[in-house]
């Protein structure tokens, strides 16, 4: 059995968490959130914890349980607190501009970058160079700001392009005559 599914999960006070035979779903102060159901996985609630057995000795079901228990807590601690990623934009010219739900880039090209955010997802921008994208679920969030980077990645010769805020671009040394 996995070691990360024998620790369970802590439900804090505001959430609630629902159990059916195939599905799985935790509302909160940041929204609503639901999950399919493994038939790999017996999840149990006591005491404001939620314990994950296999249902079956395999290999399978093993690592199933420890998926499902980190997939369940990312989805308890976004409701209650939520996820973050946050964008820095490195280049002349280069600005964000967040209006409503859409996000405005103008990062090099002849025409601006639009992104539109889908529901449960705030995007800010406290600096024209900085990029915030905010949410209750975590995979949502890591995709829209892997998307947002892939318009324009880090190159590798001056740095330009959009980075994660923790991100280090290694710059390569230019040729030589």
């Amino acid at each position: 059995m996995s070691r990360i599914a024998k620790m369970g999960v802590t439900v804090p006070t505001g959430v609630d968490v629902q159990l059916k035979d195939d599905q799985i779903t935790v509302k909160g102060s940041g929204g609503e959130l639901k999950l399919p159901a493994n038939a790999l996985v017996k999840i149990s609630a006591s005491d404001g914890k939620l314990s994950f057995e296999p249902t079956d000795e395999s290999r399978e079901a093993g690592a199933m349980s420890g998926t499902m228990r980190q997939l369940v807590n990312n989805m308890v601690v976004g409701v209650s607190k939520g996820f973050e990623k946050k964008l820095n934009l490195v280049g002349v010219g280069f600005r964000a501009q967040a209006q409503g739900s859409r996000l405005n880039l103008q990062i090099g090209y002849s025409h601006p970058v639009n992104f539109d955010m889908p529901d449960g997802v705030t995007v800010a921008t406290p600096t024209p160079t900085e990029i915030i994208v905010k949410g209750a679920d975590r995979q949502l969030i890591g995709q829209l700001a892997a998307n947002i980077r892939g318009a324009r990645p880090p190159e590798p010769y001056k740095g330009k392009g959009i980075r994660y805020a923790d991100e280090r671009v290694v710059i390569k040394e230019t040729k030589k005559k």
